[in-house]
């Protein structure tokens, strides 16, 4: 008899981001009239530069010549855009080879398919609240989950202690959703954790193009042991606006094992069996948007949303709420006023605003009672959300 997956029965009946799409829909119907901003769902506004789409015509182009066709791609990428991720590892004081960059369709996918390469018993320890792929991902396909609460008391930067359980675990800095970003010092301690109590540490550093401080590290690979320990998630999503062209990497270097076993060979064997790689022509934009002009427009793009969300968190400062990000981050994190609930909050900004935010409590239990706000809108929306808030009766 067939059965469906029964794990999925433990998950919400609705993904968080369709039931904020589903709220606003029901409140536009309602409100035909309404000016509604829409800052919950991390996507970008901006279009994409045009040295990117430049090369992405051209390479379209250049298939339509039996010379110069290509068929499927490399299951771990292109040469071409593996040394230029290698190049800007090396701009960050780190020497990652291109055998041991892996190039995707997106962070997301890659956080959640790397579980495939890992015993089903194996236990993973998420920080929450956090991105709740992490956490569906790892409940569907049969592992014990277990938490380590972020809170306002550690400013949503928890760290490892002994007799933490969890043999992955998961870390996302700057996070998804609080803004919160690990220094150097506190990721060292993470580290040295997993590698004392042979753990291995997914680094989702899908954010790291927003980290404006200098100190702050933007790859677990600045952390001196880190290699052999941990293995890193990137995007294009969010640096070159790549949400809809879909492209990402994943770093897993040579060092890596388990019991013995390349854990990069793994992930590779485990590619080649569900993922027919990236296009030629995405491959050859994502890599335009790592030359000295690429570099150029992801500059502009992120100045842009970080002057979004400077706008955004000077209004949630004038309110007198607690908040966090906003700096090294998209996304501002703030407290809900007068003991409000997450959704109440959330149905409160809709109504009272006519702004769409995302409830904290969706992103696990240490959310309740706080709100994420995206930055990644147009600016005179920006401006016009900012204005709002100001004017809130709270």
């Amino acid at each position: 008899m067939v059965k469906l997956n029964s794990n999925l029965e433990s998950l919400s009946e609705n993904y968080l981001f369709v039931e904020v799409a589903r709220r606003k829909q029901e409140y536009a119907k309602k409100n035909p009239f309404a000016k509604i901003i829409s800052m919950g769902i991390g996507d970008v506004t901006l279009p994409l530069s045009k040295v990117v789409v430049d090369e992405m015509k051209r390479a379209a182009e250049t298939l339509s010549f039996k010379a110069t066709f290509k068929g499927y791609p490399p299951y771990e990428g292109y040469e071409f855009l593996r040394e230029a991720i290698s190049e800007k590892y090396k701009s960050l004081g780190v020497k990652i080879g291109t055998g041991e960059i892996y190039v995707s369709d997106g962070s997301k996918s890659d956080a959640s398919n790397i579980l495939d390469i890992f015993n089903r018993h194996s236990e993973v320890l998420i920080i929450d609240p956090v991105y709740p792929v992490y956490r569906d991902s790892s409940i569907i396909n049969g592992n014990k989950v277990r938490y380590l609460r972020a809170t306002e008391e550690n400013n949503f930067l928890p760290m490892p202690y002994e007799g933490l359980l969890g043999d992955l675990i998961y870390l996302c800095s700057p996070n998804n959703p609080t803004g919160a970003v690990y220094s150097k010092e506190q990721l060292k301690k993470w580290v040295d954790f997993a590698n004392q109590n042979r753990r291995i540490i997914i680094f989702d550093a899908a954010y790291e193009a927003f980290i404006e401080d200098k100190n702050l590290p933007h790859s677990i690979y600045e952390i001196e042991g880190a290699k052999s320990c941990a293995m890193e998630v990137c995007s294009f999503s969010k640096s070159a606006g790549f949400t809809g062209v879909r492209c990402a990497y994943t770093v897993i270097p040579k060092e890596l094992e388990v019991n013995g076993h390349s854990v990069g060979k793994a992930w590779l064997r485990r590619q080649s069996v569900k993922f027919n790689g990236v296009s030629y022509v995405t491959q050859k934009a994502a890599c335009a948007s790592l030359t000295s002009e690429g570099k150029k427009g992801v500059l502009e793009c992120i100045s842009y949303y970080k002057t979004n969300a400077r706008i955004l968190s000077e209004a949630i400062g004038k309110l007198g709420l607690w908040h966090i990000g906003g700096e090294n981050s998209p996304y501002i994190w703030f407290k809900c006023p007068k003991g409000m609930t997450s959704w109440e909050m959330f149905d409160f900004l809709l109504r009272e605003a006519n702004i769409v935010c995302t409830p904290g409590s969706g992103f696990g239990e240490s959310g309740e009672g706080f709100i994420r706000l995206s930055s990644f809108a147009a600016h005179e929306e920006a401006l016009y959300a900012a204005q709002r808030l100001k004017e809130l009766k709270i």
